[in-house]
C-alpha cells in the first residue's frame, strides 16, 4: 500500500490552536490541490481525535480529475477512521451515506459502541489489544483493494504512522501565519522520536496562497 501524508500546518508547525479549534490556514488553492490528491486515492482517513474536533465528512474530491486518472467508473475514496476504542459518534458525518467507511479498532473496544458503529453502517477492522495495530490494520483495508491511501491527520496518527514505517510520501502547506501553543497539536505529536529519526527527500517547492507546499519523499 502506499501512503500519503497531507497536511496544512502554520508558519511554526500547528495544525491548530491549543483549543483543537479549526483554523483557516490555506486558502481556495489549496483547497483544490487537495481535492486532486483526494480524488487520486483509494480512501481518505484520519483519526478519531480530528472526528471528534472537526466531524469531517471526507467526502469532497475533484470528480472531473478522478475521472481522468481512474476513469469514469471509478468508485469515490472510501472513508477510514483509526480509533482504538471506537469513540467515533454513531451520527459523525463520516458515517453519513456513501462512499463506505472503515474504521480501525482495538480489541479493547467496547463491544455496545462496537455494535454501535455497526448498525451505523461502517465497517470495522479490528487489529491489536489496546491500540489499533497500524500495520495489520492497512494490510487488512489493502486486501479491500484500498492500495493508496491519504491521511489528514490529526498529529497523533501521523505520528504512529512514521513510527510503523508506514509512510511513503508526506505533503504539506505551510501558511503565512502563527499560531503558537506548546499544547497546541503539531504535524507529528505522539511520544516523539529520540534516536532513528525518519528521514525525508525533498522532492519539490511550489508557492500557492499566502504560502507554500512542501513534498517529501520518506527515505
Amino acid at each position: 500500500m502506499h501512503v500519503l501524508v497531507n497536511a496544512a500546518v502554520s508558519a511554526d508547525g500547528k495544525l491548530s490552536s491549543r483549543r483543537r479549534e479549526q483554523i483557516a490556514i490555506s486558502g481556495e488553492a489549496d483547497f483544490a490541490r487537495v481535492d486532486r490528491l483526494r480524488a487520486e486515492t483509494d480512501a481518505v482517513m484520519v483519526g478519531v481525535g480530528t472526528v471528534l474536533a472537526d466531524d469531517p465528512s471526507l467526502v469532497r474530491h475533484d470528480e472531473a480529475h478522478r475521472a481522468e486518472q481512474r476513469g469514469e467508473s471509478a468508485a469515490p475514496p472510501a472513508r477510514v477512521v483509526a480509533d482504538s476504542r471506537c469513540r467515533t459518534p454513531a451520527g459523525a458525518a463520516v458515517l453519513a451515506d456513501d462512499p463506505e467507511t472503515y474504521v480501525l479498532t482495538s480489541e479493547a473496544a467496547p463491544e455496545e459502541r462496537r455494535a454501535a458503529l455497526e448498525d451505523a453502517g461502517a465497517r470495522l477492522v479490528v487489529s491489536g489489544e489496546e491500540r489499533v495495530d497500524l500495520q495489520a490494520a492497512l494490510a487488512a483495508l489493502q486486501e479491500e483493494g484500498i492500495d493508496r491511501l491519504m491521511v489528514e491527520g490529526g498529529g497523533e496518527l501521523i505520528f504512529s504512522l512514521f513510527e510503523a514505517g508506514l509512510v511513503d510520501e508526506l505533503s504539506v502547506f505551510v501558511g503565512g501565519t502563527i499560531i503558537g501553543g506548546r499544547e497546541a497539536p503539531t504535524l507529528a505529536d505522539g511520544e516523539g522520536f529520540v534516536a532513528d529519526f525518519p528521514e525525508l527527500a525533498l522532492e519539490g517547492v511550489e508557492r500557492l496562497d499566502d504560502g507554500a507546499v512542501l513534498s517529501w519523499t520518506v527515505e
